[in-house]
């Protein structure tokens, strides 16, 4: 009887043993450069240099090793998806409020080192100051027709009004949405159409509170004219009792976006849209906007106002 063949892990034939039997390797062959690859996240070393892998092989080849391991590439995907969920939920800091934020945080350093109780109260205040300066990603609707939010916060006016001078709207009443921001909003301010810049003004005032009607007239202001498809709009950012300062970045001359960040107001404020004739309310008094997302007017609209029910 034929013994077993070499290689053969029992009895059986020598058809067997020859199908057990793993090739041997061309020491000739294996005698070049190491070489690197990659297949599926795993590190591939090839020792046989005649051997040109194929496009996304779907196994191993003979003459290679894997440095990653199973498991590691099993935590892998799992450790990315917890970073993203971080990634997603953190949001950034626009960069006015970094020197706030570093002020608060040394505030909180000084005070602690006089009554350590008084440090966990001014990291408080440096944890709301962050939040304040958040700067989060907005979903715009990218319409024509639409316009959009340009603030955080509470509509506390919709109404006829002459716009303001300095804006030269003209003298007829136009269609006035005010959005109203608290100290909890996001302040960054955003185009409510597509167009492009046609004048900034800044007035100086008080500095009453900026929910009121007469904040409007009295108040700091800074206002932007925009020619849009629809004819020009005007865009006010109004200071409040608390904000002391109104930032504009935007240049005459320059195109928008709806949706586009053109500005910040610190610490409590309010921003008047001035639509021309064709424009119909898509909010309600009291509702609560989101700048960027919005919808608060549209024009070309055979619909009147939206009326809201409160629940």
């Amino acid at each position: 009887m034929e013994p077993p063949a070499r290689g053969d892990t029992g009895g059986g034939t020598s058809q067997a043993g020859a199908r057990k039997r793993r090739p041997r390797r061309d020491n000739a062959a294996c005698s070049g450069k190491l070489r690197w690859e990659t297949d599926a996240g795993r590190l591939l070393l090839f020792r046989n240099p005649a051997w040109e892998p194929g496009p996304r092989p779907q196994h191993c080849p003979r003459d290679c090793f894997s440095l990653t391991s199973k498991n590691e590439n099993a935590r892998r995907p799992a450790a990315m998806s917890l970073f993203n969920t971080v990634r997603n939920t953190i949001v950034p800091v626009h960069k006015e409020g970094y020197p706030f934020v570093a002020a608060f945080f040394v505030a909180s350093l000084v005070l602690g080192w006089i009554f350590e109780p008084l440090f966990w109260i001014g990291m408080i205040f440096t944890l709301w100051c962050a939040y304040f300066f958040r700067d989060p990603e907005r979903v715009t609707p990218q319409d024509d027709d639409l316009v959009i939010s340009p603030a955080d916060g509470k509509v506390s006016a919709i109404q006829m009004v002459t716009p303001p001078a300095e804006l030269n709207l003209g003298s007829e009443p136009m269609l006035r949405i005010s959005v109203f921001m608290n100290v909890f909003n996001c302040h960054v301010n955003r185009a409510p159409m597509r167009g492009r810049i046609v004048s900034i003004n800044y007035r100086s005032g008080s500095f009453v509170n900026a929910e009121l009607d007469k904040a409007s007239e009295h108040n700091e202001r800074n206002g932007l004219v925009i020619e849009t498809q629809h004819g020009q709009i005007g865009v006010v950012q109004i200071a409040g009792l608390v904000a002391r300062r109104i930032l504009c970045w935007a240049n005459p001359n320059e195109p928008l976006d709806a949706g586009e960040r053109f500005g910040l107001i610190r610490f409590g404020s309010r921003l008047d849209v001035f639509l021309p004739a064709g424009a119909a309310p898509r909010v309600s008094l009291g509702q609560t906007a989101v700048a960027g997302e919005t919808v608060i007017a549209e024009f070309a609209s055979a619909k009147g106002p939206v009326i809201s029910r409160r629940s």
